[in-house]
């Protein structure tokens, strides 16, 4: 679970089926669905199913670096 000071996100499902949280609401996207992160929003992707997920993660904003991730929560211990 993580937000962004700088930027925004757009990702687009390519294969797979992907749970989306952002900012308390769940939702699932499959192939050729998308939706929109907006700067700010707590956000968190996932994927319950046993055959791949693939997505294109846009990102847009005026600051794109690493250290703009604001994490909440982690499955592999990358806590601020």
């Amino acid at each position: 679970l993580q937000m962004h000071h700088y930027r925004s996100e757009h990702w687009i499902v390519v294969k797979g089926i992907a749970k989306v949280e952002i900012d308390n609401k769940v939702i699932y996207l499959n192939e050729n669905q998308s939706t929109y992160i907006p700067v700010g929003s707590k956000h968190r992707l996932s994927n319950n199913e046993v055959f791949p997920l693939k997505l294109i993660e846009v990102q847009c904003g005026n600051y794109l670096g690493e250290d703009d991730i604001f994490r909440f929560d982690d499955n592999y211990g990358r806590i601020n």
